[in-house]
This record gives C-alpha cells, sequence and structure tokens, in this order.
C-alpha cells in the first residue's frame, strides 16, 4: 500500500509534459491566425498557449498533422509559410471568407491526403504542380473563383478519390489521362466554363459513384463507355451542348438512381426532370 501510495504521489507531482512542435510549425501556425484575422475567429487561438491545445490544431508525435478550421470565419490568405507544416495530413479550411490564391508552396507538404478549401473567395488558378502530393486523396475546391484549365499534373494523382471543383471559373477540356485516376469515387466540375468531347477515358473509372459534369460547354456524344462504371449512381450532364441521347446499356446501370440530361439543345432525348431510376 505504502507503495502505490509513494507511485501516485510521484506521478502528480511529475512536471506535465505537453506536445511541443518546432518554432518553424509553430510560427507557420500563428502566421495563418495573423493573415486570416485570427482574433476575430469563432474559436480563435491563445498563442502564448501550447500549439497542441488550440483549436482545429491536431499534434501526433511532436507535428501538425491535422488543421481543420473550417466554419470558423477566417478572413484573409493563405501564407506561404504553410510549407512548414511538412507533417500535414489534413487541410481543412472550408466554408470560410479566405480569398487571395492557392500558394504554390502547398505542393511542397507530400504527407497530405486531404485539401478541403471549399466555400471561399479563393481566386487563380489552380498550382501547377500539385500532381506532386503523390498522397492526396481528396482536393475539394468547390465555390470559389479559381479560374484556368486544370493543370495537367492533376493527373497523376492516382491516389485520387475525390475530386470536386465545381462553381468555379474553370475552363479547358478533360484531358484522356483522366484514365489515371481510377480511385475515384467522385467527379464534380459542374458549374464551369469547361468544354469540348468528354473522353471515352471516363469510362476506366470504374469506382466512381457521383460524374457531375452539368452547366457546362461540353458538346459531342455521350460516350458508350460510361456503361462501364458500374458503381455509379449519380450522372448529371445537363446543361451542356451535348448530342445524341442516353443510351439504354448507360440507364440500365445497376446502381444508377439519378440521372439528368435535360437542356442539352443538340440532344434527340431530353428529359423533362432529372430521371429518378427504380431498381
Amino acid at each position: 500500500m505504502k507503495k502505490l501510495i509513494v507511485l501516485v504521489a510521484f506521478i502528480l507531482s511529475a512536471p506535465l509534459v505537453s506536445a511541443q512542435i518546432s518554432d518553424l510549425e509553430r510560427n507557420a501556425l500563428i502566421d495563418l491566425y495573423k493573415s486570416t484575422n485570427g482574433n476575430e475567429w469563432n474559436s480563435s487561438w491563445n498563442i502564448n498557449d501550447d500549439a497542441s491545445t488550440w483549436f482545429g490544431v491536431t499534434v501526433k508525435n511532436d507535428k501538425v498533422v491535422e488543421l481543420n478550421l473550417s466554419m470558423n470565419n477566417l478572413n484573409g490568405t493563405i501564407p506561404s509559410s504553410i510549407k512548414n507544416l511538412t507533417s500535414l495530413k489534413v487541410l481543412n479550411l472550408g466554408f470560410n471568407k479566405i480569398n487571395g490564391t492557392i500558394p504554390s508552396e502547398i505542393t511542397l507538404i507530400k504527407s497530405l491526403e486531404s485539401i478541403q478549401l471549399f466555400m471561399n473567395q479563393i481566386e487563380g488558378v489552380i498550382p501547377s504542380n500539385i500532381g506532386d502530393l503523390a498522397s492526396l486523396k481528396e482536393l475539394v475546391l468547390f465555390n470559389n473563383l479559381i479560374s484556368g484549365v486544370l493543370p495537367n499534373s492533376i493527373y497523376n494523382l492516382t491516389n485520387l478519390e475525390v475530386l470536386q471543383i465545381s462553381s468555379n471559373k474553370l475552363s479547358g477540356v478533360i484531358s484522356e489521362r483522366i484514365s489515371n485516376l481510377t480511385n475515384l469515387n467522385t467527379l464534380s466540375f459542374f458549374d464551369n466554363s469547361m468544354y469540348g468531347k468528354l473522353p471515352a477515358q471516363l469510362g476506366k473509372l470504374v469506382n466512381l459513384k457521383e460524374l457531375a459534369l452539368a452547366n457546362n460547354l461540353f458538346e459531342g456524344a455521350i460516350p458508350s463507355e460510361l456503361s462501364n462504371l458500374i458503381n455509379l449512381e449519380v450522372l448529371l450532364l445537363n446543361d451542356n451542348r451535348l448530342s445524341g441521347t442516353v443510351s439504354e446499356s448507360i440507364k440500365s446501370l445497376p446502381l444508377l438512381t439519378i440521372l439528368d440530361f435535360n437542356n442539352n439543345p443538340k440532344a434527340i432525348e431530353v428529359f423533362a426532370n432529372p430521371v429518378s431510376i427504380s431498381q
């Protein structure tokens, strides 16, 4: 019993040990705090405290591995020093008031698995070397002001599962290299200004559950190869310049529940409403 009391007393008297990230990482977080008006965040930080106690910051083995400040009233820009969070896996700054551009330095964080910058006011282009993020599984940028074309390197992201860049100002075509992204389950480009023909290689994305290409300027026939998408649940092709019809083989996909092909002026078949496919 005496040994137990001594042990408990020792534990209680021992100094508390907290996660201590490097000064480089700490300063990167403080840069973000200052550049996005941290004093006005919904959940702010006391920058004199240990960084592991800060809202939205996850620290493991003395490294910042997750930064989740979604819906936190961030107002400002993402600083280039974010590159110093070298072990970061998840970056979620969605649903804020972030403006400026996506800093190219973000592509130096090779550990990143998820980038979520949706529902902000981000301008400019997607960094040309985004394809350097070989571990990336989610790239979620919808509802911003992003312009330009899809960088060619994006087709190097073979681990991508979610690619959502809808409701921006993108132009350009979908490359045949889309076939590289075989792990995609969500591909959403709707509400942009993308154009050209839909590549037959979309039919190689057999893990797709959602393919949303509506509200663009795509033209030509719907590739029959889409009938290979046996896991597809949602197919949105409305409000384009597509021609022809939706083949029976596509309509008969086993899991397809929503199909919208409305408002394609050159189409032979136009549905009055999005079709709910009964199973």
